[in-house]
């Protein structure tokens, strides 16, 4: 996986997107705004994005996003239950057409046996009702963690929403 193949993928969801009159929209941690950053650095991006949330913190998923206290405290930041409230609050937030959300673990310190470093779970809302969440597991150091997670948001973007 690739700066290049990130760019490429960048470029058609822009594509993609300014086509259908859609905005879109992320809710980002584990990735600290990679996905937002991989989105804008395409000129013409205003046309299909306005805002961004990178919310490292529960807290920041809580004030920002409206993450509820007891879905961080039963689930943890890195689950599905936790960016599925992400992408809605963002949705919600941004009044964009597409939410993308990231959680997860980059390394090289703060994974467990349930949850070893490389986990990440993403989660997808739209305004016409539609979500998705997957988790991946992800090889490499953090830096490699942090580009294959971007390049599969933006392509599951791609592949389920535009």
């Amino acid at each position: 996986m690739s700066e290049n193949q990130l760019r490429r993928l960048s470029v058609l969801a822009g594509e993609k997107l300014k086509a259908q009159g859609r905005w879109i929209t992320c809710a980002e941690s584990c990735t600290g705004g990679g996905i937002a950053k991989a989105i804008t650095d395409i000129a013409g991006s205003s046309a299909y994005f306005d805002r961004g949330f990178v919310t490292y913190s529960n807290a920041a998923k809580h004030d920002l996003l409206g993450v509820s206290e007891a879905t961080l405290a039963a689930h943890g930041a890195v689950s599905e239950e936790v960016v599925r409230e992400m992408a809605i609050g963002a949705l919600r937030a941004a009044q964009a057409d597409l939410a993308l959300s990231v959680s997860g673990i980059a390394g090289p310190d703060g994974g467990s046996a349930e949850k070893p470093v490389g986990t990440v779970w993403f989660g997808f809302a739209s305004s016409d009702g539609r979500g998705l969440s997957r988790k991946v597991q992800f090889e490499g150091d953090r830096d490699a963690v942090r580009l294959q997670a971007t390049i599969f948001a933006l392509q599951t973007a791609i592949d389920e929403f535009l």
